[in-house]
């Protein structure tokens, strides 16, 4: 099974940039925004700070081309999936789970916080890429539903993507995360699963049941 999640480049492709990208991405999702310096950066590297600044001018540059890089990725990720005629709804249902559900995993409440408390700029484009991916992803896999007759005819499609997109900024949100006790990619998990019991169609539900309790092995990832 490929890896949905992203993966950098190979290493004989990796340019000074990317190197640099990569290893910030692994000392953020470790240890959070606040401890993450340009020195241990540097150090972990193995090159000079001069050399990091000739590439980004602060760490911030470094985290906004990381989440615009996994952005991206997730989003021409799902592109390949929405666009393969082979696949059914579910499949592509499934592999909108497990592709946003595997990156998710990554970011824990505690370091969303640690980005919402110290670095607020950050935060906000990763709702910004938010609002920009939701739509796009789940207007497309909504209409592919109706198409098939798997989600309810009378759903209006620009409603239910509007009621996804609050739901999930909410949902996401550190605050609800710490009351909630649940990692993103559960509370992805739940609630995809509320939100579409609500839109199936009787024949969308059937084969949603049938698929639920082995979507990874379902899934064409």
């Amino acid at each position: 099974m490929i890896n949905p999640v992203y993966s950098p480049p190979a290493p004989a492709a990796i340019t000074p940039g990317a190197r640099i990208r990569q290893a910030a991405r692994v000392r953020l999702l470790a240890s959070g925004y606040s401890s993450l310096t340009m020195d241990e950066l540097a150090h972990d590297l193995g090159m000079s700070k001069k050399t990091l600044y000739r590439h980004f001018r602060s760490k911030d540059d470094i985290i906004d081309a990381i989440i615009e890089e996994i952005g991206q990725a997730i989003r021409d990720r799902m592109d390949s999936f929405l666009t393969n005629p082979k696949l059914n709804f579910t499949q592509k249902l499934c592999a909108l789970v497990e592709v946003v559900g595997s990156n998710l995993a990554l970011a824990s409440p505690g370091m969303l916080h640690d980005l919402q408390r110290f670095a607020p700029q950050l935060y906000q484009k990763i709702d910004d890429l938010r609002q920009r991916n939701v739509p796009y992803v789940f207007g497309r896999l909504i209409r592919a539903g109706l198409a098939e007759g798997k989600v309810r005819p009378e759903i209006d499609p620009a409603f239910a993507v509007e009621f996804w997109l609050q739901a999930i900024r909410g949902l996401i949100h550190p605050a609800v995360l710490e009351r909630t006790q649940l990692t993103p990619r559960q509370t992805l998990e739940r609630a995809i699963h509320l939100f579409f019991g609500g839109l199936l169609s009787p024949a969308g539900r059937r084969d949603y049941d049938r698929h639920l309790a082995s979507c990874e092995k379902h899934s064409p990832i």
